[in-house]
């Protein structure tokens, strides 16, 4: 086990050491959308890419997802292990939309032998992801 010290630095050596490996400028936040942000995750079990929508206006937020899941099928064609979740609860409690891919391999943050694969998997499926969202960013924002 880590102390809170020597897992506070694991976690910023794997972002530094993703960025400085695939230096690249994400979309992220800059979608123009408010509450609508891609994300990188990674943690002590799990990795993933997201689409988080988090708008504070409750209506907007149904909307914004609601118009993702009209382009499903088309976004499945691309990702075809995208999970859509209406009701996904982050470590904070909060519940948000999430539309996200998993890595499928084993991962730790903690375990340094795991990060080359899933740099791998950020960079094959973050830029699909971006992608889509180019090509139906107006219709994407119809929603609100």
């Amino acid at each position: 086990m880590f102390s809170k010290e020597e897992a506070a630095q694991l976690r910023k050596l794997f972002w530094t050491s993703f960025g400085k490996s695939f230096p690249r400028k994400w979309l992220l936040y800059n979608t123009k959308i408010k509450g609508f942000a891609f994300k990188f995750v990674a943690d002590r079990k799990k990795a993933m890419v997201c689409l988080d929508i988090d708008h504070p206006e409750e209506i907007a937020n149904e909307l914004l997802f609601d118009q993702m899941i009209s382009l499903k099928v088309l976004l499945e064609t691309e990702l075809p292990e995208v999970i859509f979740d209406d009701a996904y609860e982050l470590e904070s409690g909060k519940i948000i939309h999430r539309i996200y891919v998993p890595f499928d391999k084993k991962f730790s943050i903690y375990n340094k032998n795991t990060w080359r694969d899933c740099y791998e998997f950020y960079m094959e499926t973050m830029p699909k992801f971006e992608l889509f969202f180019y090509e139906y960013e107006d219709f994407i924002n119809q929603a609100i």
